[in-house]
C-alpha cells in the first residue's frame, strides 16, 4: 500500500499563507456580499441539474429500476407501488438548492460569524488546488467534524471564493427543525437516516442519489468520513459506507477519475464545548429544534477566537488505485447490477479513509490554548503563571519539531499570548493572584459524587483542547510508554510493547492499518530528532537531556492508560455475567466515580462514555470480550484468561482469583 500511505507526507509540509475572509466582511456591506454576482467554477462548464431533474434521473436509473423489480418479485408488491415508495424517499431525502436561500445564509452567516469569531482563515493554495480540481473531475469534500457549524462554514467559504456549492449529506435531526430544516435543504443539504440497515429500497435510492451526483458532476458532494461530531476533539475511526458509494462510479468506469479532498477545520474555541462534556458524562443530548437555536443566541456575546480551514491536496482515486485495484473485475457483470465490493476494494476504501484522516490531523492548525490546556492538565489544580508561560514556549518548540502546525502570534510577547489564551477560555481557566487554575478543581475537604461530576465537566472541556494535538504526539509517546513498561533497552522488546499498546489504543487514535513498523520508526525518529532518546539498531536508551520531555509525553497519555487499567480492574472484580453496552458504561462510570471519591484514582477522563465505548470495541478486537450478537442488542461476556493477560501487560495488579458477584 505504499502508493496510498506515504507517511512522510504527514510530517513534512511548509507553512502556507492563510487569508482571513472576515476581514473584508468587516469593511463592506453584508447585503452587497450576499447579492454579489455569483458565477461559480463548475465541472467542465456543465449546466447544473435542477433538484427535480436529479430526482427523475435517479428514479429512471437502470440500477434503481433493477432493485425495484427484485423487491417486487420478493414481496409480491407491484413495481408501481415500490416506485412510489422510492419517489417518497427521494422527496424526504433530496436537496432543493435555491439561490435565494444561499444569499440569505450568506448575509446571515456573515453577521453571525463576525460576532462569534475574530478570524476565519483559509489557506489560499488549497483554494487554488480545489478550483482546479472542480473543473477537471467530480469532487468529494471530506472535512473534519467538530461542530454543527462545519457544513455551514464550508458552504460559506466556497460561496466567498465563487466555487460550486456542495451537496451535503446531513442527519435527519435537522430536517425536523421548523423553517431551518427547509432552509438547509435549500442551501444544499440532503437528508439521510442514521441507520437503514435491512431497508434495501432506501439504501438503493440513497446510493443512486449520491452516484448520480458524482457521475454527472452536478456539484461537489460533501460528507464527514468520521460519521458524526467528535465530542472529544480526537479524530474518530472512519465510517466507510458513504465513501464506498462515492468511489463506485470510478471503479465501474463511469467517470475517468474522482478527487477526494481532505479538509481540516480547527476552532480555537468550539461552540458546543460544554454540551460535549455533559454528553460524555451521560447527560442526554438536547434535541435539535428551532426554538433551541433561538435560545442559543446568547452565545453571540461571547468570543470564540479564530477558525483555521485547511484545504488539503486533492487525492486522485486513479493515482491511488494504480497498481492496486484491477477495475476490469467490474466489467464481469452489467453495471446496473448491485455488487458487493471485493475484499481488495474494501481494503482500498479503508486505506483511503485512514489516509484522509491522517491528512486532516497533519493539517490541523493548533492555537496557544491547546498548549495551555495540555500543560495545565499535568499540573492540577493550579500553577504559577510565569511557569506556565515558560512551559508553553517549551512545548511549542517540541510540537513544532514533531511536525505540529502551530499558529503563534509573532507580534506579541509570550506572556501576552498565554494571557490571551486564558481569557479566551475563561469558562475553563482562571488567572488569580498570578496562578492559573482549572475551574472547579480547587475543592478542599471531602469529595462527593456531585463534586466529582462538576470537576469532570471542566476537566473534560480542558482535555477536549489537549486532544487537538494528541495525534501529533502519539507515536513518540507510545515509544516512551513501551520503554517504561518493559524496563529494558532492547529494541525488539520495546517494539513488541509498542505494538501491544498500539493495538490496545487502536480505537482511541488514528493509525494506518498494518503500519506498526513505520509508526514505531517514526516515533523513534521524532524522539531522536529532539535528543530524547539515543537509538541504535539493537537498543533504545533515554538521554539525560530527554528525561523531562519523556516524562511529559508519558503523563500526557497517562489518562488513557489509566482508563484502560480501571476498565480491566472493573471487569475482573465486578463482572461475571453477560452485559450490554449501556449496563457496562453505567456500571464502570459508577465504579470509577467511587474510586475518585475514595482517593484511589484521579482519572476523571475515564468517566467519559467515549473512552468506555472505545474500550469495549478494542477489547472485542483483542478477544478480551466476546460479542454475542442477538436480535435485540449486543451482549458482551468476559474472556477471563485473555483479560488477565491483557491487564497484566498494562500493569494491573491481580490480587485474587475469586470474583465477587456481578453488579450488572
Amino acid at each position: 500500500m505504499g502508493s496510498v500511505y506515504l507517511q512522510k507526507e504527514f510530517r513534512s509540509k511548509k507553512r502556507e499563507v492563510f487569508e482571513d475572509i472576515l476581514e473584508e466582511r468587516r469593511q463592506s456591506s453584508d447585503l452587497k456580499y450576499a447579492m454579489k454576482c455569483y458565477t461559480p467554477v463548475i465541472y467542465r462548464n456543465l449546466t447544473p441539474c435542477t433538484p427535480n431533474g436529479l430526482k427523475t434521473s435517479v428514479l429512471q436509473s437502470f440500477e434503481l429500476q433493477y432493485v425495484i423489480r427484485q423487491i417486487s418479485l420478493e414481496s409480491g408488491e407491484s413495481c408501481e407501488v415500490i416506485q412510489e415508495q422510492a419517489a417518497e424517499i427521494l422527496d424526504e431525502m433530496g436537496h432543493n438548492l435555491r439561490m435565494g436561500a444561499i444569499r440569505l445564509f450568506a448575509m446571515s452567516l456573515s453577521k453571525i460569524f463576525k460576532r462569534l469569531f475574530q478570524k476565519v482563515c483559509v489557506n489560499e493554495e488549497g483554494i487554488q488546488r480545489l478550483t482546479q480540481a472542480i473543473q477537471e473531475h467530480p469532487v468529494v469534500l471530506l472535512p473534519s467534524h467538530r461542530s454543527y457549524i462545519d457544513f455551514l462554514l464550508m458552504s460559506y467559504v466556497l460561496y466567498s471564493y465563487d466555487l460550486a456549492l456542495p451537496v451535503i449529506a446531513s442527519g435527519m435531526d435537522f430536517m425536523g427543525m421548523k423553517i431551518v430544516g427547509e432552509l438547509l435543504r435549500m442551501s444544499g443539504a440532503f437528508y439521510m437516516r442514521r441507520t437503514f440497515r435491512g431497508n434495501q429500497l432506501y439504501w438503493a435510492v440513497f446510493a443512486e442519489y449520491v452516484k448520480t451526483l458524482l457521475r454527472n458532476g452536478y456539484a461537489p458532494v460533501e460528507f464527514f468520513v468520521e460519521g458524526q461530531r467528535s465530542r472529544t476533539c480526537k479524530t474518530l475511526s472512519p465510517k466507510l459506507g458513504l465513501l464506498n458509494v462515492a468511489m463506485e462510479p470510478f471503479f465501474k468506469g463511469e467517470v475517468f477519475d474522482t478527487y477526494i479532498v481532505p479538509i481540516s477545520i480547527n476552532y480555537e474555541r468550539v461552540l458546543e464545548e460544554s454540551l460535549y462534556a455533559f454528553e460524555l458524562l451521560g447527560v442526554p443530548k438536547p434535541k435539535e429544534s428551532t426554538s433551541g437555536l433561538i435560545k442559543a443566541r446568547r452565545i453571540l456575546n461571547e468570543n470564540f477566537g479564530n477558525i483555521h480551514i485547511y484545504f488539503g491536496q486533492p487525492l486522485s482515486l486513479r493515482s491511488l488505485s494504480s497498481g492496486i485495484i484491477n477495475r476490469a473485475q467490474f466489467n464481469l457483470k452489467p453495471r446496473h447490477l448491485p455488487q458487493r465490493p471485493p475484499e481488495d476494494v474494501q481494503s482500498f476504501v479503508r486505506d483511503v479513509a485512514y489516509k484522509v484522516e491522517l491528512n486532516q490531523i497533519a493539517n490541523m492548525v493548533l492555537g496557544p490554548g491547546v498548549l495551555i490546556a495540555t500543560i495545565l492538565l499535568q499540573n492540577l489544580p493550579e500553577m504559577d503563571f510565569n511557569v506556565l508561560v515558560e512551559k508553553t514556549l517549551w512545548l511549542k518548540d517540541l510540537i513544532e519539531t514533531f511536525g505540529g502546525f502551530l499558529e503563534w502570534p509573532d507580534n506579541l510577547s509570550a506572556s501576552r499570548v498565554v494571557r490571551s489564551g486564558i481569557d479566551l477560555h475563561s469558562n475553563i481557566f482562571s488567572l488569580v493572584d498570578g496562578h492559573v487554575t482549572l475551574l472547579e478543581h480547587k475543592h478542599k475537604g471531602l469529595l462527593t459524587e456531585e463534586i466529582v461530576f462538576k470537576q469532570a465537566v471542566s476537566l473534560l472541556m480542558c482535555a477536549f483542547y489537549r486532544n487537538q494535538m494528541i495525534n501529533v504526539c502519539v507515536r513518540p509517546a507510545l515509544v516512551i510508554l513501551a520503554c517504561e513498561m518493559v524496563q529494558s533497552s532492547t529494541r525488539e522488546e520495546i517494539f513488541q510493547s509498542f505494538s501491544f499498546l498500539r493495538r490496545v489504543f487502536s480505537k482511541e487514535f488514528i493509525f494506518f492499518p498494518g503500519s506498526e513498523d513505520k509508526d514505531f520508526e517514526e516515533g523513534c525518529f521524532m524522539l531522536t530528532k529532539c535528543d530524547i532518546i539515543h537509538a541504535t539498531p539493537n537498543e533504545i536508551m533515554l538521554t539525560d537531556k530527554g528525561t523531562i520531555a519523556a516524562l511529559f509525553l508519558a503523563k500526557m497519555f497517562q489518562p488513557f492508560l489509566e482508563g484502560y487499567k480501571l476498565a480491566c480492574t472493573y471487569l475482573l472484580g465486578e463482572v461475571t455475567n453477560a452485559f450490554t453496552e449501556k449496563q457496562y458504561i453505567s456500571g464502570v462510570r459508577s465504579f470509577i466515580s467511587r474510586q475518585i471519591v475514595s482517593g484511589t484514582s484521579t482519572c476523571y477522563e475515564a468517566l467519559s462514555s467515549d473512552m468506555q465505548k472505545n474500550i469495549l470495541s478494542s477489547f472485542v478486537q483483542l478477544e478480551v470480550l466476546c460479542n454475542m450478537k442477538s436480535v435485540s442488542e449486543a451482549n458482551f461476556c468476559v474472556e477471563r484468561r485473555t483479560l488477565k493477560e491483557t491487564a497484566q501487560k498494562l500493569g494491573v495488579q491481580i490480587f485474587t482469583e475469586k470474583f465477587p458477584s456481578a453488579r450488572l
